[in-house]
Parts: structure tokens; C-alpha cells; sequence
């Protein structure tokens, strides 16, 4: 197997693991902004491609440092509370009728929310120098022109999977109504809190 179709199989199946970027893509679409929703998506497959570059470029032993994993990963964890709460009181504008067209996501603004949810996890890039070294020993990453496929790879299947995403949930958003959206935002806020959570007391933990 080439290392681009094995990196076009390995990004969609790491894009596909539930987690805070999936809930912020489904609340967006949720929303009628399917072009932001595919914004968070492209934020998504940029960061995996990033902290996957950084994998292979032996970044991750940075990684043991208690210190700097404990402060990643407390920042990270503040991001996604954050980005939770703010959906929990935008489910509350929402059904007390209190949201403006402005609060709305764009594309662009999107785009740096779902940077920001994904890149919160750094301690990511210890998962990713594993699966290239997997991939190095099966010969499909042993070589530069071998990583750099493998990269391009995931980044092609990260976005596949987030691009599929955006249409299943456009498609139920069709089919539930606008009803739906202030319970979407409530779900996805619970979850996005809950993945911070996690992530602190995984990174204090560890």
C-alpha cells in the first residue's frame, strides 16, 4: 500500500474518533452555516496535519517534560470549557430569544474556533510520531518523500471524512428543523465541557 492511501485510510479513521471538533461542526451545520461547518472541518485537517508533521519530526519527546505537558495540557483542556460554556449560553440566548444574526459563524471566524478545539489537544503529537513509527517499520514512512506522502495523506483523508460529515449533518439538520438547534447546542456544549474535563485530569494524571 502506498503511503498516501495509507494516509488517506489513517486520517479518516483518527478524523472519524468522536471528540470536541466533531460536536463543533455538527452545531455549526446545525445552524444553516454548512460553508462554516466545512471551515471547522478544514481547520481540523490542518492542525492534524501540522501536529502530524511535528510527529515525524521527533517533536514528541518534548512531550515527557512534565512541565510543558502539564501546561499544554491545561490549556487545552481551558479551551475546550470554554468553547463549551459559550455553546451552553448560546443554547440559552437561543431559546430565550435573545441571539442576533451577528452571532452567527462565518467561515472565517469557524475556521479559527475549530483551529483552536483541535489544537487544544497537543499531547496528540506523541500519538502521531507512534503511528509513523508503525509506519516507518512497515516501510511505508522509512524515507522523507515517504513521510511527507503520509502527511499529505492524512490531511486528504482528514478532510474527506469532515467533508462527509458536513453532508450527514446538513442533511439532518434538513430534516429536524430549526427546533433542534438550541438541543444540538446544549449536547454539544455538555460534550465540549466534558472533553476539557477530561483532558485536565488526563494530563494531571499521567
Amino acid at each position: 500500500m502506498s503511503a498516501v492511501l495509507l494516509g488517506v485510510g489513517l486520517g479518516a479513521l483518527v478524523a472519524a474518533q468522536p471528540g470536541p471538533v466533531s460536536l463543533l461542526l455538527v452545531r455549526t451545520v446545525a445552524r444553516g452555516r454548512r460553508a462554516a461547518g466545512l471551515a471547522v472541518g478544514a481547520s481540523a485537517a490542518l492542525v492534524d496535519a501540522l501536529y502530524a508533521g511535528l510527529g515525524v519530526a521527533g517533536a514528541a519527546p518534548l512531550l515527557q517534560i512534565d512541565a510543558l505537558r502539564i501546561a499544554l495540557g491545561l490549556v487545552g483542556a481551558a479551551v475546550l470549557v470554554l468553547l463549551g460554556v459559550r455553546t451552553l449560553w448560546s443554547a440559552w440566548r437561543v431559546r430565550a430569544g435573545l441571539e442576533t444574526e451577528d452571532e452567527l459563524a462565518t467561515p472565517g471566524r469557524a475556521f479559527g474556533t475549530g483551529f483552536a478545539a483541535t489544537a487544544s489537544n497537543p499531547l496528540t503529537i506523541a500519538s502521531w510520531a507512534a503511528i509513523f513509527a508503525a509506519a516507518s517499520v512497515a516501510g511505508a514512512a522509512s524515507s522523507t518523500a515517504g513521510a511527507v506522502s503520509l502527511v499529505a495523506g492524512i490531511t486528504l483523508g482528514s478532510l474527506a471524512w469532515y467533508a462527509v460529515l458536513t453532508a450527514l449533518a446538513s442533511r439532518l439538520a434538513r430534516s429536524l428543523g430549526d427546533r433542534w438547534v438550541t438541543r444540538v447546542d446544549m449536547v454539544c456544549g455538555v460534550g465540549l465541557t466534558g472533553f476539557g474535563g477530561l483532558l485536565a485530569w488526563r494530563t494531571t494524571t499521567s
